[in-house]
């Protein structure tokens, strides 16, 4: 049994998604033989680690515009990339005696440089394979030069986009790789029959299965423009029926639900955080959601065309999310809450039309399996736990 430790940190919600992911998939697929080990690599090792990534999920609710300023920092600056300038360094070096791991993976684009060499420190006579997941969509601007860590032994992109990018910045092509999406087990089971889909909306929901059903999502750290789009929808001609989903925010959920009791012309059905967003995805005609890479690639794979929510300025992570939806035909994006109404009515007047962008977003789905990336990480070590004393 190979012990894998996981980077990850919660700037953003999809990081930490990916990292649980992976030992989601490792507990099914036994015999690829990993154990995993998830460790918040920011928050963990200093305190001023933690404080930017409190204030990186502070832009994301608030400001998200003002992210260009923190992300160009970060880039010119290199704080995480240098071992001998890397704070708290040897409360790293103890996760990693303690667990003593034949690989560590990065789901973090912050995490693949100082770390990674922190790690093969700490254990010279075993040194850990050392491999990079990245999520991220496309090229250029918004992706960072921090993902690429030449040195390291693997580095497996989503989609091909972003391995071609890696491959740019250094990468080597003979340990550069398309992985696919790395998400929940359940994103990759059975999609639901037309019964099941009714169901749910009828007995779940109390909702209409015949009727136009937006999902609107709220970020891992709360960012959401719920009342907004609401209002948006109340003064247009347009009766959706809508799912809000309020994240660990009761303030958010207070908020829709007495708007909801207020117009009760448009059905609106708030719900706190769920781990059944596969389900949801496959329920609904469409979703707003930042144009992040979490709820982008699981819309992807459940074939739910996805708006993107660019109010407040989009992020430069963001913005290449945007780019690859463009680039494959399914972007649509609001740049304020009056834009709704207009994204949605060609979709709700004509199914046609919905039907054709359910079937661009879908042929953007990459190839690769979460399986695959398991192999991946495993492969080429040789080491058993077994085999170090």
């Amino acid at each position: 049994m190979m012990r894998v430790l996981v980077l990850t940190s919660s700037t953003g919600g999809g990081h930490d998604t990916r990292a649980r992911a992976f030992a989601a998939w490792a507990r099914r697929e036994t015999d690829v033989g990993l154990e995993v080990v998830i460790h918040q690599a920011l928050e963990e090792t200093h305190g001023l680690y933690r404080f930017g990534v409190g204030l990186y999920n502070w832009i994301q609710r608030k400001v998200p515009r003002l992210h260009h300023l923190y992300f160009n920092f970060l880039e010119a600056g290199g704080l995480l990339k240098s071992p001998a300038r890397l704070l708290g360094a040897e409360r790293f070096r103890a996760v990693v005696r303690a667990h003593r791991p034949g690989a560590v993976l990065s789901v973090h684009g912050s995490l693949n440089h100082g770390f990674f060499a922190v790690a093969r420190d700490t254990l010279p006579d075993a040194p850990p394979r050392c491999a990079t997941y990245c999520g991220e969509l496309f090229g250029g601007y918004g992706f960072s030069r921090h993902w690429v860590n030449p040195r390291a032994d693997l580095f497996v992109g989503a989609v091909e986009e972003c391995a071609t990018e890696a491959r740019r910045l250094g990468m080597a092509a003979d340990r550069t790789c398309v992985g696919g999406f790395l998400l929940d087990p359940s994103f990759y089971a059975a999609p639901l029959t037309e019964p099941e889909r009714r169901a749910i909306l009828r007995e779940k929901f109390a909702l209409d299965p015949d009727r136009f059903t937006l999902l609107l999502t709220t970020g891992a750290v709360g960012a959401n423009n719920h009342l907004a789009l609401l209002e948006a929808l109340a003064r247009s001609p347009l009766r959706p029926q809508v799912i809000a989903v309020c994240g660990r925010a009761p303030q958010v959920r207070q908020a829709v639900t007495e708007w909801s009791a207020a117009h009760a012309g448009l059905p609106v059905r708030p719900i706190e955080f769920t781990d059944r967003m596969a389900e949801l995805l496959r329920c609904v005609s469409a979703v707003v959601a930042r144009p992040g890479t979490g709820t982008t690639s699981e819309a992807i794979l459940s074939g739910c065309p996805v708006i993107f929510n660019g109010l407040g300025g989009v992020m430069p992570q963001e913005m290449i999310t945007v780019k690859f939806a463009t680039a494959h035909g399914f972007s649509r994006r609001l740049r304020r809450a009056s834009d709704l109404p207009e994204v949605l009515k060609p979709l709700m007047a004509d199914r046609n039309n919905l039907l054709a962008l359910r079937e661009k977003i879908s042929a953007a789905r990459p190839a690769g399996s979460p399986r695959g990336i398991l192999e991946l990480v495993a492969g080429g070590s040789g080491r058993k736990d077994s085999d170090r004393a």
